[in-house]
């Protein structure tokens, strides 16, 4: 599978693995694998990454630079896909809603995560126990505010940066 993610700040993914010590008994994300998906682009092999490239640019052409903020730890008490709960930043950027947008009407939408279903985060540990998520949820942060001026195209499963698109776009 592969997505169009936002590039995230050093002070993101430290923020996402300090929280994550508070969840012991969950999968934490890795550090370096923290990830703010702006859309999932679909799979197929290596040969058809240029053809969902190119429609991503397309999809992303004309968007400026814009702001994004982390605004507090929030979760997904029973996931879509994988353990539960999930517990997460919570993500705000009224751009990067837009963007998501105007990717869903070149890409097919995932139901429940995409669309409507929509709900931008950086994942800071998966299952565990609910009652220690349930503590960290509504903890005070520190936003962190940041601006994203590209993006990123990542193979999931390969689990690696493929390429990057610079805003304006």
């Amino acid at each position: 599978m592969y997505s169009l993610n936002v590039p995230l700040p050093s002070a993101v993914t430290s923020l996402a693995g300090r929280l994550a010590r508070d969840l012991p008994l969950a999968q934490a994300r890795p550090r370096g694998e923290h990830t703010l998906v702006a859309k999932r682009l679909g799979g197929g092999d290596h040969a058809a990454y240029a053809t969902i490239e190119g429609r991503a640019r397309d999809a992303v052409r004309g968007t400026a630079p814009f702001s994004v903020r982390v605004t507090g730890v929030d979760q997904f008490e029973v996931a879509e896909t994988g353990s539960s709960p999930v517990v997460y930043l919570a993500v705000e950027s009224p751009e990067l809603f837009a963007l998501h947008e105007r990717l869903c009407e070149a890409f097919d939408i995932i139901d429940g995560l995409e669309g409507d279903g929509y709900v931008p985060h950086v994942t800071v540990a998966r299952g565990g126990d609910a009652a220690a998520a349930e503590r960290l949820v509504g903890r005070e942060i520190e936003p962190v505010e940041w601006t994203v001026e590209h993006l990123e195209f990542y193979d999931a499963e390969r689990g690696q940066w493929v390429s990057r698109v610079a805003l304006p776009a």
